[in-house]
């Protein structure tokens, strides 16, 4: 029998693939224990939802002290007993204490088509700019692991989002932030059946 996953998971504002993954493994879906969710933000929606399930949750800022931070996140990641990690709209580059603790262990997903619209400064609207600005047919949902480079890791999967004509930055983003929570729920299940490896992706 297959262990069940130990996630983990960093969120700066709501945190929608946390929720999700959260309400996956509470249907059953997912066989997976949420083990901890930090953020950077004590103001942050994704704490309160920790807080209404009774999750382990924590406040690490990282404004003042980053290099510190990076050294208590890695503490506090390990102790939890986590064994993947999961960046839900977490808004902060993840230092090398982070790296080192979950090496190929860390997943992140990102809103356009890697590696030809991410890159430092590529988050959020600014990926839709790009992708209808350079004419692209679509744009996608991607999920990948975290390296010490933005948006630089091995691609787990890729789901596709057609451009439609007359989409503007604003109706692409809709489209696909949309996706974004069910398509890191679906890597998580496939991650818990043993139907992904990591070495295997590309």
């Amino acid at each position: 029998m297959t262990p069940r996953l130990r996630l983990a998971f960093l969120a700066s504002r709501n945190g929608s693939a946390f929720r999700a993954a959260v309400e996956a493994a509470e249907a059953g879906r997912l066989a997976a224990d949420i083990v901890l969710l930090v953020s950077n933000s004590a103001r942050a929606p994704a704490l309160d939802f920790a807080r209404a399930r009774a999750l382990p949750h924590r406040v690490i800022p990282t404004a003042v002290d980053p290099e510190a931070a990076d050294r208590e996140l890695a503490e506090a990641l390990a102790a939890s007993g986590a064994d993947w990690i999961v960046l839900s709209g977490y808004l902060r580059r993840i230092g090398p204490a982070v790296l080192a603790r979950f090496p190929d262990r860390i997943l992140n997903i990102h809103p356009g088509p890697l590696p030809a619209f991410g890159g430092e400064g590529m988050y959020g609207r600014r990926v839709h700019e790009a992708v209808i600005a350079a004419g692209a047919p679509q744009s996608e949902v991607t999920i990948h692991l975290v390296d010490g480079e933005y948006d630089h890791g091995r691609v787990l999967g890729r789901w596709p989002v057609p451009v439609e004509p007359g989409d503007t930055p604003e109706t692409l983003e809709q489209r696909v932030t949309a996706l974004e929570p069910e398509v890191m729920t679906r890597t998580l299940i496939e991650l818990a059946e043993g139907r992904l490896r990591v070495d295997q992706a590309s």
